[in-house]
């Protein structure tokens, strides 16, 4: 969630009540001879302006920036890509052909490409990876899809955006800057074909091993984001609308092709790794929520740049994305928090009765303070839903947060006095001690096992699971003394 001179209105995620579309496949950011350096965040800026697919991609680029969080700045990781991706550029299939990579400042799993080389790919992708053969495995794909002029295919057919909000719309009836922030402002971005992911893949797979590098990471990648986005799908960590596996053909096919044309090349251990100096790059890179978002621990939400904080009731998952702030829970039921401006002048009760609530019941409407702060409730039912309001008057800013249930669901009242009730202000020292999660790079210690490195980590939930998750180990493999691995921490 940005901070309150950039607040966004959030979306609301009741089951069944939300159908949001993907954008498509997804790249990354460096520099090499044939590579333009990131120095410039809107480096479309200076692309001949008589190119026709260098156009699309300008208008895209801004667009691109506002759904991922914008650019992620960091020269070593930069310096780290650079040397990965910069043998893939002597591609002979296609030697004439320039790229301009950034790295964006997401923590979901993607990369993607648009028309005239332009290639994105999210630091929670970079997270994820364990070598450098398989960030240029991702990169290549992407490449593939380049060289191949998919983009070109793609554009010619591209869907209109589909923005569908019903149960908030019904809610946010006349507030129109609600509506547009609900909508999210998706990417129109068709998705590519199947046979074209699978074209980018063969194409990818091919120019990896002519680089040198091991032709077998593609598999191996594809299935790290498969394992990491079901496990995802059950901690909600973040939106999986705008990751890589969302807009691709099913995971299992697509390994076992990748490992079919990865055999062209030799057998598995083929190649190129180069693991030290990928995790060199992306030791210290933020993991999770950036700090303007503000953080999710636990059951709670935590923004020190609005001051803020709540908590949800156990069995509620937190989604803390550039564009929402929701948490869904058993039942169906849903909380949504957002922010508005509003007149000092306008009261709470009056700003719940100006005909922003669709189906709003008058008589529920009371003022109230909670937990010091002043507040007003009301309560609503529309289509099937009904939603307890309640509003906060807090630093100038005016909160609002929304807890939606079935229509004749138990659960709605003591949902909404959980969350209503644990609303407040952070003090001076909450606020300074709240730090962004990071990647950190350990080598594994005498003694030192899963559980014990595992333990280590903070800020995040299933703590032993995700530890194997991003450090590719299987549930029985172990660790030797030496080795280095990935740990999350405040630190």
């Amino acid at each position: 969630m940005r901070s309150a001179t950039r607040f966004r209105t959030r979306n609301l995620l009741a089951a069944g009540a939300m159908a949001l579309v993907l954008a498509g496949c997804q790249s990354l950011d460096t520099i090499s001879s044939d590579i333009k350096p990131s120095d410039n965040p809107v480096t479309v800026d200076t692309v001949g302006r008589g190119d026709k697919l260098a156009e699309i991609a300008r208008q895209q680029h801004p667009r691109i920036l506002a759904t991922y969080g914008g650019e992620y700045r960091d020269p070593k990781l930069e310096r780290m890509v650079a040397k990965v991706v910069g043998g893939l550029t002597l591609d002979p299939d296609n030697p004439n052909q320039t790229y301009r990579i950034t790295i964006l400042n997401s923590p979901n799993v993607n990369a993607f490409a648009l028309p005239g080389g332009y290639l994105y790919i999210t630091r929670g992708l970079l997270a994820l990876a364990n070598d450098s053969s398989e960030l240029a495995a991702v990169v290549a794909h992407e490449m593939g899809h380049v060289t191949a002029n998919h983009g070109v295919q793609r554009q010619q057919r591209e869907a209109n955006e589909i923005l569908a909000a019903r149960v908030v719309s019904d809610v946010l009836e006349g507030d129109a800057d609600a509506k547009a922030a609900l909508l999210r402002g998706k990417l129109s971005l068709a998705q590519f074909s199947r046979n074209q992911e699978l074209e980018a893949d063969a194409i990818g797979i091919r120019a990896i091993g002519r680089a040198g590098y091991d032709p077998f990471a593609a598999a191996r990648f594809l299935q790290s984001m498969a394992s990491y986005a079901d496990f995802r799908s059950v901690s909600g960590a973040s939106d999986a609308s705008l990751d890589f596996l969302a807009s691709h053909p099913a995971a299992p096919k697509r390994i076992e092709l990748a490992l079919g044309h990865a055999r062209n090349f030799g057998i598995p251990g083929t190649g190129n790794r180069d693991r030290d100096w990928l995790l060199a790059g992306i030791d210290g890179m933020l993991f999770g929520d950036a700090p303007q978002e503000g953080y999710v621990r636990g059951q709670d939400f935590l923004h020190p740049g609005l001051g803020v904080a709540f908590s949800v009731p156990p069995g509620f998952v937190i989604d803390n994305s550039a564009t929402a702030v929701t948490a869904a829970g058993p039942g169906d039921v849903a909380v949504r928090f957002d922010g508005v401006a509003i007149a000092r002048s306008t009261s709470l009760t009056d700003y719940l009765r100006s005909g922003w609530i669709a189906g709003l019941d008058p008589n529920s409407i009371q003022a109230s303070t909670i937990n010091g702060t002043e507040a007003a409730m009301a309560r609503a039912s529309a289509d099937g839903w009904q939603f307890d309001i309640t509003v906060f008057r807090a630093g100038g800013q005016v909160y609002r947060l929304l807890t939606a249930a079935p229509q004749g669901s138990a659960a709605l009242d003591p949902t909404a006095r959980s969350v209503t009730g644990s609303f407040r202000l952070l003090s001076q020292a909450e606020k300074a001690a709240l730090k962004p999660l990071r990647i950190r790079v350990k080598t594994v210690g005498q003694g030192e096992t899963v559980a014990t490195l595992a333990a280590q980590m903070k800020g995040v939930d299933r703590k032993e699971q995700l530890f194997r998750l991003i450090n590719a180990l299987s549930d029985t493999a172990s660790l030797r003394p030496g080795d280095k691995v990935k740990i999350i921490t405040d630190q």
